[in-house]
């Protein structure tokens, strides 16, 4: 039963992704023209190379929203069994927020919080 439910469960989730593209497919209406070609559609046309550089900045500030972002995934199992575990969990998150903050902190201290 268990690996025969597996590969069924499998095979109707690749039919029903399939199927849904092909009738998307189907039905959607397509037009070809070049503004669709166009890497950004914003009814502006684009004047010069599309390959400009960004400060690196925008991507430190992106990387430490994700690990606090992360730390809120993790938080809501321990809140979740707090009181099943007892001191054992609190004295594991206490050990995880320390890390997280001085995460913060070096951040901050390089100046990866300022915004440009």
């Amino acid at each position: 039963m268990g690996s025969a439910a597996l590969i069924l469960l499998i095979i109707v989730g690749i039919a029903f992704a399939g199927g849904g593209i092909l009738v998307s497919k189907a039905i959607a209406k397509t037009s070809k023209n070049k503004a669709k070609g166009e890497p950004y559609e914003c009814g502006v046309p684009t004047t010069g190379t599309s390959w400009i550089q960004f400060n690196v900045g925008y991507y430190l500030f992106a990387l430490i929203f994700l690990i606090f972002d992360v730390e809120l995934v993790f938080m809501y199992p321990w809140a979740v069994v707090v009181k099943s575990i007892g001191v054992v969990a609190l004295v594991e998150i206490i050990i995880f927020m320390f890390i997280l903050f001085m995460g913060l902190l070096y951040a901050w201290k390089k100046g990866a919080l300022k915004w440009m």
